[in-house]
């Protein structure tokens, strides 16, 4: 997950990478890190300037998820649904900033989430 080191401008050349120079400056100027790209979806994107709809959907939404390796949409989850899966649990605890979040390896997290449901 190397890819949550990454710091904006690192962002912006993946963007670049699938095929969108023309968003670079987005993600600089929203300062979107590697961390915070667990937050970059279709709802999100046109805050940060991106309104083709394809583009969001069809390739920026699904790369991100891909890389982050979450495979459900975000928008569509019910409450009834199955608790979220752990390694879109622990990104979202890596999205957030702080000593915490900066020290805790997904090792440490599945070891943490293991003594929740310990007796």
């Amino acid at each position: 997950m190397e890819f949550l080191l990454w710091d904006c401008h690192e962002v912006a050349r993946w963007i670049e990478s699938l095929g969108f120079p023309q968003y670079k400056a987005c993600f600089t100027e929203n300062f979107i890190t590697g961390r915070k790209l667990i937050y970059v979806n279709c709802i999100y994107l046109p805050r940060l300037g991106i309104t083709d709809f394809k583009d969001m959907q069809v390739v920026i939404s699904a790369a991100v998820r891909e890389l982050l390796g979450i495979t459900e949409t975000l928008w569509s989850r019910s409450v009834a649904d199955p608790p979220r899966d752990s390694v879109g649990l622990y990104l979202e605890l890596k999205s957030q900033t702080g000593e915490r979040a900066d020290g805790l390896t997904y090792q440490q997290f599945l070891d943490e989430v293991e003594s929740w449901t310990v007796p």
